[in-house]
């Protein structure tokens, strides 16, 4: 393997005024994950009825609670999904200048909302099947968009490290030779699987992130909380799994920015690896905190 292919990559995405820098010497990227209907009945309702009134809500607490970056998912059955995300996507970038992960299965959702967004996306998802790769790599080189992609194909969802290792390589390798898109471009899911299942994946995911950072020097992301599925207690196993994974080399991941407590434990892993210069980041959002809560003390007391 070449020198080159050790490089530490920079995933560039933008709303129309603003730039997000996914990279393993830059603080981590939290993307908002909140705009999703799955598991939320009263959302839901209120897409099919055309309501859109709770996307602003959810864009206000993901900001507030620090997002860098939104994703935007509009899978809600029996409703028209590309139409429903075309609006959204419209929405979300009238009331923030976050850029935006568009996230949906269905291609030509998909399309709509790449064609609806003004900036560079990040498109959420594809996989190492041949068939979703044909689908959606087209379509992220078309909108010069980034794309994260996961290592599991029409067979399996890898439990073992070193198949992962091997569809990453089929990733890059068809993304980059078969349709021209930057390495830099590919933001890999390592596939963090429910520890309450199988006690040794936290491991596996461990290594995979490591092996894909010493391999290709690549981007990851993945779903936070996809790790304490299943648990008690489990922001406080997000907050102790997150900072693992970032000493490994994760830069991102699609988590709930309205938790505090694993938010602080981000931000605190970007203090002590290097990634907060002079803790400047840390120090004020220390301050912000102390004073918000004065102000609520004060308003509390009547003061």
């Amino acid at each position: 393997m070449s020198a080159a292919a050790y490089a530490l990559r920079e995933t560039v995405i933008r709303s129309a005024t603003k730039e997000v820098v996914i990279g393993h010497d830059r603080p981590f990227c939290i993307i908002g994950e909140r705009i999703n209907p799955t598991g939320r009945k009263v959302f839901q309702e209120a897409l099919r009825a055309g309501d859109l009134s709770l996307v602003t809500k959810d864009v206000a607490a993901q900001v507030a609670g620090g997002a860098d970056v939104l994703d935007v998912n509009m899978g809600v059955p029996l409703t028209d999904e590309a139409e429903l995300l075309e609006k959204a996507i419209r929405l979300v970038q009238a009331h923030t200048d976050l850029p935006v992960c568009i996230d949906s299965s269905v291609v030509d959702a998909l399309e709509a909302g790449l064609a609806a967004y003004q900036g560079r996306a990040l498109v959420n998802s594809v996989t190492a099947e041949d068939e979703r790769m044909e689908q959606i790599l087209p379509l992220v080189k078309k909108y010069d968009a980034a794309v994260i992609a996961l290592p599991n194909d029409a067979d399996e969802i890898p439990m073992d490290w070193e198949k992962r290792i091997e569809l990453v390589d089929k990733i890059v390798r068809v993304a980059t030779q078969d349709y021209g898109i930057a390495i830099d471009d590919i933001v890999i899911d390592p596939l963090a699987m429910p520890i309450g299942a199988d006690g040794s994946v936290g491991q596996s995911a461990l290594t995979t992130i490591r092996e894909i950072k010493a391999r290709w020097g690549l981007n990851m992301t993945c779903g936070a909380s996809n790790v304490s599925f299943g648990m008690p207690g489990r922001h406080a196993i997000n907050a102790a799994w997150l900072p693992l994974a970032m000493g490994a080399g994760l830069t991102s991941a699609i988590m709930d920015a309205r938790t505090p407590q694993v938010v602080e434990s981000v931000r605190a892993a970007d203090l002590l690896l290097g990634h907060d210069e002079w803790g400047g980041t840390w120090i004020r959002r220390y301050r912000a905190k102390q004073a918000a809560e004065q102000a609520a003390a004060a308003a509390g007391s009547g003061a």
